[in-house]
């Protein structure tokens, strides 16, 4: 039977986490102290050990990660998951690092948590291995978020970065993708080379491929001496095509050689010069339809999408809004702005907007708010009309829904609309039938057989009917 070992300073969380291990036919135990984990580690074997990053409770210097690199020493056969409620890149890079299977954001979902162990455990028997990663020299990797959905993308960088592999990052517009190029360079092994960055939809074909591969002197007019080109300049580092989608056939051609020979020609010269700079790619575009329209070179797409990350739009992360929005007012700021903070309804507002031009948008929005602030707090009257109005909208479409929600029957929802109308106008059966239009008798009939007498006849309300 697999053993396995969950520490956490909370109760709730070990009884929870061991009871369905157990339920799986695991042989589950806990701790709550680092003493006694180190202590059971010591004395027992244990094929998984699942942890808390953040141990606080468990006195100083018992960190996830400092107890996972003694577990490591201790019982270095044992695969430990590392639970975080704050997950970030940063985290996933130690975790694999140090050496853990993986990490798991809180609140968790049952069924990853169970998936995950199965897989620890199958590794545990040799049937899978551990990414380990190399450290990040870079710092901070500027992508903010502890959804699942940014938790799951954070553990696909920390596998992708310490491979050559190209890689195609898709994604809307505003999304992030070059902070994920920038993150898969600096966690490489070509962290401390360049990272040169291109934006293949911001130049005209020629120019776009005088600055890729460089030019030679008189090649064109203006060219007035040799010029290094961004492939060069990436030797050794991480080169990023963004918008590749937006490139032309015949520049499609050129880049498909540099990827298959690893080789560049300037711009006027017959002379291939070799270049070693692993390619990123990023695009908005779905390069599988451009493909089958014909806009795109399939043979290019193949090389590209060796290893693809999207990164999910901010409707799809909603919940990572106020950590955005705090991140983002704490930025030094391109011009004088008040507002310091937000307010709790106007950050409502902005997790019910759906965003389209996402993090990039919720940017631009919280310095226009900033500006017309008028005190240190953002509130609803600050945040550009369409975002006002789309809250509106979402409050209307709420509260139409709510009597629906859970399906009631029709004499339910006859009930639950006879008890709103004696509400609003304070137990007054004859405002309520003229509102219901029907007559008051009906009107009593229905209080009697839905037993809303007692309910319903206040004292306000029986003065009201008394004077009638």
């Amino acid at each position: 039977m697999k053993r396995i070992l969950v520490i956490d300073d909370d109760f709730e969380t070990c009884d929870f986490l061991t009871d369905i291990f157990s339920e799986e036919g695991w042989d589950a135990v806990f701790s709550q102290t680092a003493e006694d984990a180190r202590a059971m580690v010591e004395q027992s074997r244990f094929d998984l050990i699942v942890s808390d990053i953040n141990l606080d409770g468990l006195g100083k210097g018992a960190s996830g990660v400092a107890l996972l690199k003694e577990f490591k020493r201790i019982s270095p056969d044992s695969e430990i998951i590392l639970i975080s409620g704050f997950g970030t890149l940063e985290t996933a890079v130690e975790a694999a690092r140090e050496g853990a299977f993986d990490y798991i954001s809180k609140p968790f979902d049952v069924n990853e948590v169970i998936a995950a162990a199965r897989r620890a455990l199958k590794s545990h028997d040799g049937g899978e291995t551990a990414a380990i990663l190399l450290p990040d020299p870079g710092g901070g990797s500027g992508l903010v978020g502890h959804s699942q959905k940014m938790i799951e993308l954070y553990k696909q960088i920390a596998v992708v970065a310490p491979a050559g592999s190209t890689v195609l990052v898709t994604g809307e517009s505003g999304t992030g993708k070059e902070l994920v190029a920038r993150a898969i360079h600096r966690n490489s092994p070509r962290g401390d080379k360049p990272f040169v960055a291109v934006n293949c939809g911001a130049l005209a074909e020629t120019l776009l491929e005088s600055e890729l591969f460089g030019h030679t002197k008189g090649s064109f007019t203006g060219a007035v001496s040799d010029k290094r080109g961004l492939f060069e300049e990436a030797h050794g580092g991480t080169i990023l095509l963004d918008e590749i989608g937006e490139t032309s056939p015949s520049l499609q051609v050129k880049l498909l050689r540099v990827l298959q020979e690893g080789e560049i020609r300037r711009v006027g010269s017959s002379r291939a010069v070799r270049v070693d700079a692993r390619t990123l790619a990023a695009t908005n575009r779905d390069l599988e339809q451009e493909v089958k329209e014909g806009r795109f070179r399939e043979d290019l797409y193949y090389r590209l999408n060796v290893v693809t990350l999207r990164v999910p739009p901010l409707r799809e992360r909603r919940d990572d809004i106020p950590l955005l929005a705090a991140h983002i007012m704490n930025k030094p700021r391109k011009m004088r702005a008040r507002a310091a903070s937000i307010s709790k309804e106007a950050l409502a507002m902005l997790e019910q907007y759906d965003w389209p031009g996402n993090v990039r948008e919720l940017e631009n929005t919280l310095e226009h708010a900033a500006v017309y602030a008028r005190g240190s707090v953002i509130t609803p009257e600050d945040l550009p009309e369409k975002i006002v109005r789309r809250s509106r909208a979402t409050r209307r479409e709420n509260e139409l829904r709510a009597p629906f929600e859970d399906f009631p029957t029709l004499d339910e929802l006859e009930r639950r609309y006879l008890v709103y109308v004696l509400e609003s106008f304070g137990g007054s059966r004859a405002r309520a039938a003229e509102m219901m239009g029907i007559d008051r008798r009906t009107v009593t009939r229905m209080i009697e057989r839905y037993g809303l007498q007692a309910g319903h006849e206040s004292e306000s309300t029986t003065h009201s009917m008394a004077g009638e």
